[in-house]
């Protein structure tokens, strides 16, 4: 796609959250949820039931679709993204129907929104497999992603920034969370599912956010005729804090003591899990682990050490990623060089999580500051 798109913004598995309990039994009365998020570059799944302050996950779903694949320079989504995509949703939907699940949020992002065919993608995929998509706002996929990261909120975190790194387009969103009780502020970010950033309550103050139209397939996509790998890196670093020029949280300075950044995506996770020499994934180690900038910029060095060939065989980064974590990883960069913490706290979690909150707790099933757990009433979904 030719040119630069402006920032979209408004003004100034196992079991989740973190704790297990593999003990408790699911009442039999309560319905499974279920989740799907379409972005740029995968179709995510998940099926699941609340549990108290947990929610627990019977069935899953992933794959690396890649339904944004030569969007950048062509504007439509291609002919063989969409057939990779929709044979995943219909494994997908048979998964939704071999559990009985009649509750249920299915949305698509970046590629859609974007793409001058996507109407006509959406309408395809309820003709061949029944399933609804709904093409969501950027402010909803933000909204979302910070809702999925509440319970990784620290007691002490006054000031928050939710980074959400996708395939097409990054999510930023500032919270101020002096107000609010330490105790209270994990639950505060929860109840955000259910309100505008602009109306955000019980305590929480959304000061600001974006939504810059780069993400880690957008941004390799951008530079692909960049041969030096180094280099390459050096200008998708460069050219993602172009875009946060007028972003303002970070022309600011804030303590670093009460400032928390949580970070959800795979380019995060993967960074983790490359930390902690991982070369089978373990959600249990990675979720909720906390890096210093060091050793996030530690592991982006070993990765521009090994280069393109060798990040392919690095069995931590995994090969349906290995063409995506260095532009993931100048996005990472470029946030950790302009915000005023050393720490990023990793989420693996994202807009999923989200989907199955907000309905969870739409339901009167799933505590947050506005609803304990069980009661029932809210706004309808």
């Amino acid at each position: 796609m030719e040119g630069v798109m402006a920032p979209k913004r408004l003004g100034p598995a196992a079991v989740i959250p973190a704790t297990v309990d593999r003990a408790r039994r699911i009442a039999p009365r309560i319905e499974p949820y279920a989740a799907l998020d379409l972005g740029t570059n995968s179709c995510r799944m998940l099926i699941a039931r609340p549990d108290g302050h947990q929610v627990r996950i019977i069935d899953s779903f992933s794959k690396a679709v890649q339904l944004g694949a030569g969007l950048e320079s062509s504007g439509n989504l291609s002919r063989m993204s969409i057939r990779r995509t929709v044979q995943a949703l219909r494994v997908c939907q048979r998964k939704l129907e071999q559990h009985n699940v009649s509750k249920m949020r299915l949305v698509a992002t970046e590629a859609c929104r974007r793409a001058r065919n996507g109407n006509a993608f959406i309408s395809q995929v309820l003709r061949e497999t029944g399933l609804r998509l709904d093409v969501i706002t950027p402010e909803e996929e933000a909204r979302l992603a910070v809702v999925s990261c509440g319970p990784l909120v620290h007691a002490e975190a006054e000031q928050l920034l939710v980074v959400d790194i996708g395939g097409g387009s990054t999510e930023l969103v500032w919270i101020d969370l002096s107000q609010v009780a330490p105790e209270h502020r994990s639950a505060a970010v929860l109840s955000l599912h259910d309100c505008s950033f602009a109306n955000a309550g019980f305590g929480a103050r959304v000061v600001d956010w974006i939504s810059v139209p780069l993400g880690v397939a957008t941004l390799r996509d951008r530079f692909s005729d960049v041969q030096d790998d180094a280099g390459a890196f050096a200008l998708m670093s460069w050219y993602f804090e172009e875009n946060l020029a007028d972003f303002i949280p970070y022309a600011g300075t804030h303590r670093k003591a009460g400032f928390q950044i949580v970070g959800t995506s795979g380019t995060v996770t993967t960074v983790a899990a490359s930390h902690l020499g991982l070369r089978r994934y373990d959600r249990a180690l990675v979720d909720g682990l906390v890096l210093t900038s060091d050793e996030i910029d530690a592991v982006i060095r070993d990765y521009l050490r090994l280069g393109p060939e060798g990040r392919k065989s690095d069995g931590r980064i995994g090969r349906d990623r290995h063409m995506l974590i260095m532009p993931g990883a100048a996005i990472l960069q470029a946030l950790l060089r302009l915000w005023p913490t050393d720490r990023l706290s990793v989420a693996d979690r994202g807009l999923r999580e989200g989907l199955l909150y907000a309905q969870m707790s739409r339901d009167g099933v799933f505590p947050t500051a506005d609803r304990p757990a069980g009661m029932s009433g809210g706004k309808g979904a």
